[in-house]
């Protein structure tokens, strides 16, 4: 790898690290909102857990806009370069969050407050759409083959430093009296996103364009219909695709989102002593999430990603006996368990897995796609699924965890059927052609 290749990967990983954690400081702060908060500043007149149900409403109306967001700049990432997108979807949500904090509440407009609330969280999901697709895709275009798994992985250590921000600025805001706390304090973590997006913008704005996509514009092999193409040549692992991200999307959010619900209003816990649990099972995943994106160039991205839904599977009951015991060993270690390890074997695997199944005309569209199509009907509601099996239950967790083993075995299920990818070329193959017999290229991407 030349100098001139090592510092334009640097440069893109880092991009990469600050705009996830741009998108999931947006997620994880509305998520959080939206478990303790919202469901009284903006939907007062329901009772606690309606208010509650109708907070993760407004927190899925995000997630069904996600697809939308992935058609749209997944088309424009695919023809117009991978670059240009990343700096629009990061303004769009960046910005949607920034005015959130400047929002009045139900008891000041009323009906009206709730109804902007559910707009911005919409433009929020069109950007988020295509915001992680973009960059993995900066970073995986441009590390070298064998490497792919660990450099893929690395921007999903920017969800865990988004989730950390969100938690921090949340937790640190939440410290002041109840009554400052709710009449402006929460607005503080929604206003400092406008600091992570000055950043993000101007490190992504001194980003080359990757070489793959230089190579397919110098081809002239720049598709018009990219989504048509995707269907017509890649709908198998599109479908395997699908199937994947029903687990660790929805997963994600009931382990780090429901959990606060659960272990505040079922267990009636601090919730400093969950919020604090998280922050640590967060920060260790910059420890497993590269870790496991590592092992996946070893032995493949499949084995690694099947895995991680088993375990979570396997280790749903013995968690929420963890939480119950009151222990914080118990939670502490639970959290590890299932946060730190399950999931991020999961997530670890799926990012260069996704970018290696599509060819490069058509990998920002099929990526996007792929990833974010079921998240209306896994990541945007699941936390709602939850509370409400948790509310069929009389406040037992004993379906919300046959809900997580069914997730676990979809998704297991659907990435064996799918195809290993590890060691596919980059490069578009000649029509017809197996991309999957194909070894890696010499380009500027592959240098060993």
């Amino acid at each position: 790898m030349t100098p001139e290749i090592r510092r334009a990967v640097r440069n893109a990983i880092l991009s990469a690290i600050v705009g996830t954690a741009m998108e999931w400081y947006d997620y994880y702060l509305y998520a959080t909102a939206a478990a303790t908060l919202f469901n009284h500043l903006f939907f007062p007149s329901y009772d606690h857990l309606t208010g509650t149900l109708l907070a993760y409403a407004s927190f899925a109306i995000g997630f069904i806009v996600r697809p939308a967001g992935s058609v749209i700049f997944g088309r424009l990432g695919d023809r117009i370069g991978r670059k240009a997108v990343l700096i629009i979807t990061l303004l769009l949500m960046g910005g949607s969050t920034t005015l959130m904090g400047f929002l009045p509440t139900y008891a000041s407009i009323g009906v009206w407050a709730p109804l902007l609330l559910c707009v911005l969280r919409a433009a929020q999901g069109l950007g988020s759409g295509a915001e992680y697709a973009g960059a993995v895709l900066m970073v995986i275009e441009y590390a070298p083959a064998k490497r792919r798994g660990l450099y893929g992985s690395l921007p999903y250590t920017g969800v865990a430093l988004g989730l950390l921000m969100s938690l921090a600025t949340f937790h640190l805001s939440s410290s002041m009296s109840k009554e400052g706390f709710e009449a402006w304090g929460w607005r503080i973590p929604f206003l400092l996103s406008a600091v992570v997006v000055a950043l993000g913008v101007l490190l992504r704005s001194r980003l080359k364009e990757t070489p793959v996509f230089e190579e397919l514009r110098r081809k002239k092999g720049v598709v018009r219909e990219p989504i048509t193409e995707v269907f017509q040549t890649s709908l198998r692992p599109m479908l395997c695709a699908w199937g994947a991200r029903l687990g660790d999307n929805s997963l994600a959010y009931i382990y780090e989102s429901f959990v606060i619900v659960y272990v505040t209003q079922q267990l009636h816990m601090s919730r400093d002593i969950i919020v604090t649990a998280l922050m640590w099972s967060t920060a260790l995943q910059f420890i497993t999430v590269p870790f496991f994106g590592f092992v996946s160039d070893v032995i493949g991205r499949k084995p690694v990603y099947m895995a991680g839904a088993l375990l979570s599977g396997l280790a749903i009951f013995p968690f929420f006996s963890m939480l119950q015991s009151g222990q914080l060993v118990w939670i502490y270690t639970g959290l590890f368990l299932v946060s730190s390890i399950a999931k991020t074997m999961m997530t670890s695997a799926q990012s260069p897995w996704l970018a290696e199944m599509f060819p490069s005309r058509i990998r920002y569209t099929g990526f996007s796609l792929a990833r974010e199509v079921t998240s209306p009907i896994s990541g945007g509601i699941a936390p709602m699924i939850a509370v409400a099996l948790l509310a069929a239950g009389q406040g037992s967790p004993h379906l919300v965890a046959w809900y997580v083993v069914a997730l676990g075995v979809i998704t297991a299920v659907s990435v064996l059927l799918g195809p290993e990818t590890r060691g596919r070329a980059l490069d578009d193959p000649a029509r017809g052609e197996d991309a999957t017999l194909r070894h890696a290229v010499a380009m500027p991407n592959d240098a060993h």
